[in-house]
């Protein structure tokens, strides 16, 4: 039994903007590519010019360029997607986080210390900017225009199609990155009556055909080309640079999209273990189930954002009814 669809408004074409840089040629073509099959406005297509060869931009390149594009965003906009792979980080943040509030040093950390929290986390707000003045952002990230393409297709291909929600969360061998094993114990127990969840005292799955949700720790994450995973998929791994899009020390979350997941997250600066700094699975499976976008669920499901890093297609919403016109007239909840 799935929870009911209780949404009258999820995030659409018309509140998300598309944010290019023109000296990415391949940014151009993922941009070109996901306003039509979007149906992204033409008015929602802002244009940047930065330097697409390095993984860090400066903050007060990034700060810069942030204070042209709050100028060119239509009021009617609540999010961004970033069409592009470099740069992920701008200063000490990931660059979605700093999209999302701009770039502020209380969402950074050096060592092991907490960072400002969300006022996003597990909230009811449909209406992000306008409540609390945040545009969450994902990236439409991948090591080709081919595989993001791809993701994006599957993205489309996921809303209202309601697969079996079959949730794998693994505690794994190595301890210190499965600081979310508690989370898992009550996801089970918050979830059950509504949905498959198995919690594993394993390192990897294999030869599973449902991955619909996925959550686990470990540097690398092994037996990925044996899983099926459902358009709309989400899945993690918490360990420190996950997000670091191209680097080697441990495993890029890119490595899920490839698998077939359509949304990710990683930190792109050292967190620690704070299981705050990582999704909470019951928070974004419990979300997405209630037909929210990934983009909503995920961006919903981490207290402390500053560090982390949202890849995938941000509408995807496969638990969704179709919104009609009505519905997206109707008047958006306010959070209290």
């Amino acid at each position: 039994m799935l929870f009911c669809a209780t949404r009258t408004f999820a995030l659409t074409a018309e509140n998300l903007a598309v944010v290019v840089n023109t000296r990415d040629a391949d940014s151009i073509v993922i941009a070109q590519y996901y306003v039509a099959a979007r149906g992204i406005p033409a008015e929602n297509v802002i244009r940047v010019s930065i330097p697409n060869d390095m993984d860090t931009l400066p903050a007060e390149v990034f700060s810069r360029m942030y204070d042209e594009v709050r100028r060119a965003t239509p009021s009617t906009v609540q999010a961004y997607a970033l069409t592009w792979s470099r740069p992920f980080r701008a200063g000490c943040m990931s660059i979605t986080t700093a999209f999302a509030t701009g770039f502020r040093n209380i969402y950074c950390a050096q060592g092991c210390q907490s960072t400002a929290p969300s006022p996003l986390y597990d909230s009811d707000t449909l209406a992000p900017y306008d409540d609390v003045h945040w545009r969450p952002t994902m990236m439409l990230a991948g090591q080709s225009v081919a595989a993001v393409t791809a993701l994006i297709d599957r993205g489309v291909a996921a809303d209202n199609s309601r697969p079996s929600p079959h949730a794998y969360l693994l505690v794994t061998s190595d301890k210190a990155r499965s600081t979310r094993a508690t989370a898992f114990a009550q996801t089970q127990v918050k979830l059950q009556g509504h949905m498959d969840v198995e919690v594993l005292a394993q390192d990897e799955l294999r030869d599973r055909t449902d991955v619909m949700f996925y959550f686990t720790g470990g540097r690398f994450i092994s037996g990925l080309e044996t899983l099926r995973f459902p358009p709309g998929a989400l899945a993690d791994h918490l360990t420190s640079t996950g997000g670091v899009l191209f680097g080697t020390s441990q495993m890029s979350i890119l490595r899920w999209l490839e698998a077939g997941a359509t949304a990710s997250y990683g930190t792109v600066v050292e967190p620690c273990n704070f299981p705050q700094k990582f999704p909470h699975p019951e928070v974004v499976i419990r979300r997405y189930l209630a037909g929210e976008t990934a983009l909503e669920a995920y961006w919903k499901s981490v207290a402390w954002p500053g560090q982390g890093l949202f890849v995938g297609e941000p509408l995807s919403r496969p638990y969704g009814a179709a919104v009609g016109a009505a519905a997206a007239l109707s008047p958006r909840r306010r959070m209290k």
